[in-house]
């Protein structure tokens, strides 16, 4: 089986790494048996980012390696450590890439420009250290909130070539030569049909105007329906300021002349869309061989009564290809001063910014007399992804945020009663009995997530200065009386 060499097409698996967790520790030493916490938090995922690199021009890489993913982020450690930062991975893709998801084919970015460069899936974010969720009344939690998992999508990358002018034409009707001959290009010739399987560019010079020319695999009717190499043909021309008809005047294939086969390509333009507004221009080609410089004279006043401007032109001899490069650059100096190069930017789409309302409820019957209430949004499900569920305080801490939003409120509004269950997310929801704050007067009894362990050793703490105060004093009267009585033995002697 032979191994590809272009690749214009792929599907990739892109996974950002996960945040490291947040460290629960406190600061211990000789006589502070309670120092503080000192957790560091956790460092946040690598992302994966694509990168337009002039030097590849192929998605090869990608065809046989189709899932990346980047690194994690390191868990904070005690003693004030955060942990390292994952580190991203960079895939250098050829300018004029477009990335799409693959389950809604959705455009998510089109990388035009060599500097050009998206992050496709985020990192997640590390999660914070107990030293960093301190406060005045929380003064040393017990619990760290978890890293989160980086972004996981799967997307479609499909390359359109950048080019000023492409060939279009029937198989065999020329255009890998007259690139070869008007550039230092050097596509693969052969006289049979679908010689050119992979787009090539060449670079062009007419004066001191500099441009690129595309010889793309060749059309037969029902290309826009993907017959052939079709719509691999079409998609690389969707960019190109201008489209040259390279015409066969040499061919013996039965029911074929130039008129003919510029209907039919014109046809096929036409079905796939879009491409009505470039300039054409004709070339009749193979004028050397004597049938084909007679059919060029013979069809081309037909075809400059269609406006067309036509040049005939020979590969093989050189015939007519210098007035034929300097229309096409004459071509692409006005498209360029009517549509300017796009400029070349970072695109940075991730993370996305929410819009909207902070949360949505809604609710359905549970069956048994009560109601399931449903939170969504972004901040609450994040929390939730924050939280260890196995440690009670850190439990109590996600309640406090959630009502610090208004959830609480909504519920209570919307008629929620204690012990209703109430799912925060979506299929990966999770499940609470609604338990709702209860005021008394005007001040909380306790805040959810409060840790009192420094309050609880306040009055030992106090006891403790008191007693080394008394102790350093009774010891300077100590060293008071200890000199004066070394003073009076110094007199004796």
């Amino acid at each position: 089986m032979a191994i590809p060499s272009f690749v214009d097409q792929a599907r990739l698996h892109v996974t950002g790494g996960r945040g490291g967790h947040g460290c629960t520790s406190i600061h211990r030493e000789k006589f502070k048996p309670l120092g503080g916490p000192d957790g560091g938090n956790g460092g946040h995922g690598g992302s994966v980012i694509l990168r337009v690199d002039p030097q590849v021009t192929t998605l090869i890489d990608y065809h046989h390696h189709s899932r990346r993913k980047a690194s994690n982020g390191e868990p904070g450690r005690g003693g004030h450590q955060d942990g390292a930062n994952g580190k991203d991975i960079v895939l250098s893709v050829p300018e004029g890439t477009v990335v799409r998801d693959a389950v809604t084919g959705e455009v998510i970015a089109d990388l035009v420009g060599t500097t050009s460069e998206l992050i496709v899936a985020q990192g997640g974010r590390g999660g914070l250290g107990n030293e960093a969720l301190a406060t005045k009344a929380r003064k040393a939690p017990g619990f760290a909130l978890l890293g989160e998992d980086g972004e996981d999508l799967e997307i479609l990358l499909e390359l359109k070539i950048l080019a000023d002018v492409g060939l279009v034409g029937f198989p065999s009707a020329g255009k890998s030569s007259l690139i070869a001959a008007i550039s230092r290009a050097r596509p693969e010739i052969a006289d049979y049909p679908f010689t050119t399987l992979q787009p090539h560019l060449g670079v062009v010079k007419a004066g001191e105007i500099i441009f690129t020319v595309a010889d793309v695999p060749g059309l037969i009717p029902g290309a826009a329906e993907g017959k052939g190499l079709g719509l691999d043909f079409l998609r690389h021309i969707e960019r190109c300021q201008a489209l040259v008809h390279v015409i066969d005047c040499a061919t013996y294939e039965p029911g074929r002349d130039p008129l003919t086969d510029l209907d039919a390509i014109e046809a096929e333009l036409e079905a796939y869309g879009g491409l009505q507004d470039r300039p054409r221009l004709v070339v009749l080609n193979k004028v050397d061989v004597p049938d084909g410089a007679e059919l060029a004279q013979l069809v081309a006043p037909d075809l400059r009564e269609r406006g067309l401007e036509v040049f005939e032109v020979s590969a093989k001899t050189g015939q007519g290809l210098k007035q034929w490069i300097f229309a096409m650059a004459a071509l692409v100096e006005s498209r360029r001063v009517l549509a300017p190069a796009a400029a070349q930017v970072t695109i940075v789409t991730k993370p996305k910014m929410p819009t909207g309302p902070a949360f949505t409820i809604d609710h359905e019957s549970d069956g048994q007399g009560g109601f399931l209430w449903h939170v969504r949004g972004e901040k609450p499900e994040r929390w939730v992804r924050q939280t260890d569920f196995r440690n009670a305080e850190a439990v109590g801490y996600l309640a406090d945020r959630l009502n610090k939003i208004g959830i609480e409120d909504a519920l209570l509004k919307m008629g929620a009663e204690p012990g209703d269950a109430v799912a925060v997310g979506g299929e990966d929801a999770v499940v609470f009995d609604f338990a709702p704050q209860i005021d008394i007067g005007a001040e909380l009894l306790s805040r959810r997530g409060e840790d009192n362990r420094m309050e609880s050793l306040r009055p030992a703490v106090q006891r403790r200065r008191a007693l080394d105060a008394e102790y350093h004093e009774s010891k300077e009267a100590q060293n008071i009386v200890s000199a004066a009585i070394l003073g009076l033995d110094e007199e004796d002697e």
